[in-house]
């Protein structure tokens, strides 16, 4: 009687059992690459030799680094134009909008698998897919026909029961879950949502809670295929597509837990975790800079049209920078067409062309120390651009009655005093299409002459990564607590993002926000042994993005030591030939102050025989044992120095 999820894994397994904490390795029908993490992929596609994709559909998307302020941006778009044509995959162009809203609403088809170098591909499991985020390497290697390696999860099952109140949306959803378990609740687990609650739930409702089930730590979010599933790709004209997919009676999960719609309420998460969460009521009243609807977290037609109908005839505050972000060009144009943006914009809306934008810090930032409601799925420190930000995470509807408040407002409160009713809103009879000039098509294989890659100044080849030493003898450069995100260990944002394709450029920004001075005193470690870093639980949470390995791994970073990884960070580690390790008992990481300088012997044998490893403080002249849990493989790709040294060795 399996679930969902086991339905996917098990008609997608090539190696290994589907039992929890077993490796597994799943064929992989499609993959999706964005511009930040896009140009590596493209470029370890080059280092593979490799002719053509062999997946079903794989998708390149500009929707990251849209701000034009020098040639680096654009060059790299023309880079990845040249690669999608070289290669076999779908181009979509800047503008077209945020890759996971697109790729459902193109792409997406109940019952495959998808990689995607983006840690909030996970939406797609509102579509009855299974859709997991991945460092690029991973899926490069995915593209060109190799199996992706995860250890099997565990499956979390969330009973749903009720509807949804006036005023609420699944926004609260999911971050009611996040007030329950916290950023990490999702660890090693995939969340299965089913139960009657399900069919009040739209597609598009599903994708909220889907994208940020990332923002839990969960491996994925998996949707059942029904008759919401069926409706949305008929929107599209893509009913053929559907297929239907349910757990079948009886199922046994390994985690329970259970989910009263009606109970809801508007909810918020306060600076600067999405875990951080309390009813709107508790933080109403306190002053607002920005209202910012949008992101890959609120991208419906409906999260944009219900605020368009709470603003109509109205003007948002003065004092408030009201950011609509569209999230696809073909919404935007739907939104046009019903005449909602006009409401939107009369109100006093800033509109900005579909895609990430301030989501990333890519523009938009709020003012220093000023209140900043965003319908985003992130607010880590700094995230937005500003350094000493302030940014809560909401839904539409909270964000746009606290805009017209002026102040953060309880959207029931608001529609108290104004007798506003709560709009119902039907999606268009027709929804815009997209013209293949836009969204640019893989060339025919065999069509043509082989395709040569446009690489511009900023576009450098990968650096060369040597072997893991025997002998580690190092300082700790760099002591951090728990929680520490990819934001953090390499922020995003316009000042640095335009380097991703330049890993010696991008490197002289690792850990700023947390010690700007980490990249200058690493810098020497690079030819003198390397150096550690140490830090809590839940270390590397968030983005995707390799480059937070590779640009440490690049300025000498060769052991980290901590209490507990998130998952993606840690396989980008073993990717790039940095040991990931974790303290035996956590109480020694207390033991270790930064600047301490750490022994290893036999660092390769005990990752051979998968062995505890011990550590010497040399400093303090005392010593504790860490482990560094590998499979088969990742032992080989660790001793080789990182997984391209590896494939170059295996082929």
């Amino acid at each position: 009687m399996p679930s969902v999820a086991e339905k996917l894994i098990r008609s997608h397994l090539v190696e290994g059992s589907p039992d929890a904490g077993e490796p597994i390795a799943l064929r992989i029908d499609q993959t999706l690459t964005q511009d930040a993490t896009g140009t590596l992929v493209m470029l370890e596609l080059e280092a593979m030799g490799l002719d053509r994709v062999k997946t079903e559909v794989s998708a390149q998307y500009v929707d990251h680094n849209l701000i034009q302020s020098d040639h680096r941006n654009p060059d790299d778009h023309l880079f990845l134009q040249s690669a999608c044509a070289r290669f076999g995959v779908w181009y979509s162009r800047p503008g077209n909008g945020v890759s996971h809203p697109v790729h459902m609403e193109r792409f997406g088809i109940p019952g495959k698998t998808m990689l995607g170098s983006d840690s909030h591909t996970v939406a797609a499991g509102s579509l009855g897919m299974l859709a997991i985020g991945a460092g690029g390497i991973d899926v490069a290697l995915a593209m060109a026909g190799k199996p992706f390696y995860l250890t099997m999860p565990e499956i979390w099952g969330v009973r749903l029961t009720g509807e949804l109140p006036d005023w609420v949306s699944a926004k609260d959803v999911i971050l009611e879950m996040l007030r329950r378990h916290g950023v990490d609740g999702g660890l090693n687990r995939i969340i299965e949502y089913h139960g009657p609650g399900l069919a009040s739930l739209s597609a598009m409702d599903r994708h909220v809670i889907a994208n940020m089930g990332a923002e839990l730590g969960a491996t994925t979010t998996v949707f059942p295929s029904d008759d919401a599933t069926r409706a949305f790709l008929a929107e599209f004209g893509r009913e053929d597509d559907w297929v239907e997919l349910v757990a079948d009676e009886g199922v046994r999960y390994h985690v329970t837990d259970e989910l009263d719609l009606s109970s809801l309420e508007p909810l918020i998460a306060k600076p600067s975790s999405p875990g951080n969460v309390v009813p709107v009521r508790d933080v109403a009243g306190q002053d607002l800079y920005q209202a910012y609807l949008g992101s890959s977290a609120n991208p419906g037609y409906r999260d944009f049209a219900v605020a368009a109908r709470m603003v109509e005839g109205r003007s948002v505050a003065s004092h408030v920078s009201f950011d609509l972000n569209p999230t696809s060009r073909s919404m935007l144009q739907d939104l046009i067409r019903e005449g909602l943006m006009t409401h939107l914009l009369q109100a006093g809306g800033r509109l900005h062309q579909a895609g990430c934008n301030g989501c990333i810090g890519m523009g938009q930032a709020p003012a220093s120390g000023r209140n900043s409601l965003r319908t985003t799925p992130r607010n880590f420190p700094g995230r937005s651009g500003t350094r000493e930000d302030a940014v809560f995470l909401c839904s539409p509807e909270t964000a746009t009655a606290s805009a017209l408040a002026g102040k953060i407002t309880d959207p029931r409160d608001w529609a108290a005093e104004t007798g506003m009713a709560y709009p119902r809103i039907a999606s268009p009879a027709q929804r815009a299409g997209w013209d293949e000039q836009l969204l640019v098509p893989p060339v025919p294989d065999g069509k043509g002459p082989p395709r040569e890659l446009v690489k511009g100044p900023n576009i450098v080849s990968l650096p060369g990564l040597d072997p893991v030493p025997d002998v580690l003898e190092a300082p700790v450069l760099l002591k951090v607590g728990d929680d520490i995100s990819t934001d953090e260990i390499l922020p995003a944002g316009s000042r640095i993002l335009p380097f991703r394709s330049n890993i010696p450029a991008i490197a002289e920004f690792t850990f700023e926000q947390v010690d700007p001075t980490y990249s200058e005193r690493a810098k020497p470690t690079m030819a003198d042994g390397g150096h550690i870093v140490v830090g809590g639980t839940n270390y590397g949470q968030g983005s995707s993005r390799e480059h937070a390995a590779l640009a440490p791994r690049y300025l000498g970073l060769r052991l980290v030591l901590v209490k507990e990884f998130a998952r993606i960070h840690r396989q980008n580690l073993v990717n790039f030939g940095v040991v990931p390790a974790t303290f035996d008992d956590p109480a020694a990481y207390h033991g270790i102050d930064q600047g301490d300088v750490l022994r290893v012997r036999g660092l390769r044998e005990a990752i051979r025989s998968g062995s505890p490893i011990l550590v010497t403080n040399t400093t303090k002249g005392t010593e504790f044992t860490v482990s560094a849990p590998l499979s088969d493989r990742e032992r080989n790709v660790l001793l080789a120095g990182g997984i391209t040294t590896w494939v170059a060795g295996d082929t």
